[in-house]
Parts: structure tokens; C-alpha cells; sequence
């Protein structure tokens, strides 16, 4: 049976403190997600709405990790508030790639 999700690996270290706290700190877990996040990064990257490029990553990756998360627990009501402005925020997100691409 094939799996309907693509499957990732996230290494985060810590690299740098102001405080010099003396951190060596690494975490590495595995995720699935129903996306294909290195294009949705891509497309993000291309259509950069912030700043800085490494912010459009760090948003999309943010992004997908959270989403995923909500939506394999939309019944928890921690997110019943959140999930209806989540939708919109989704549409306006994706017309702004679209028309980015055109």
C-alpha cells in the first residue's frame, strides 16, 4: 500500500545565544505532510512577500508544519476559533502565489 503523505526530517540546532548560555542544543524528529514542501517553499521563495529570502522559508516551512498539525487535530477545540480565519488566511495566501506566478 503506497503511503498518501511525503515524509521529512527536520534537524534544528542551536547555533548562537546573545547570553552565551553555552547551548548545544539539537533536536531531529520525522513528519508527514500531505504537500510537497520543498515546492511550496520554492513558490514562496519566488513570490517572497517579507524582507529577507531566508523569511519566506522560514514562513512556509512554519506554515506547513503548523497547518498539518491543525488539520490531523481540527476536531481539538484549541483550534475551533482559529480554523474558519485559518481558511481565508489559506485562500488570500495562495491567490497571492498564484497572481505572483502569472
Amino acid at each position: 500500500m503506497e503511503k498518501k503523505h511525503n515524509k521529512y526530517r527536520i534537524t534544528l540546532e542551536h547555533l548562537h545565544s546573545p547570553k552565551d548560555l553555552g547551548l548545544n542544543e539539537t533536536i531531529d524528529f520525522e513528519f508527514e505532510n500531505h504537500d510537497e514542501v520543498f515546492s511550496i517553499i520554492e513558490r514562496i521563495r519566488e513570490n517572497n512577500p517579507f524582507e529577507k529570502e531566508s523569511q519566506a522559508t522560514e514562513f512556509a516551512l512554519g506554515l506547513k508544519l503548523f497547518s498539518e498539525v491543525m488539520l490531523k487535530n481540527r476536531e481539538n477545540p484549541l483550534f475551533e476559533e482559529f480554523l474558519p480565519a485559518f481558511g481565508a488566511f489559506m485562500k488570500k495566501l495562495k491567490a497571492a502565489i498564484k497572481e505572483g506566478n502569472s
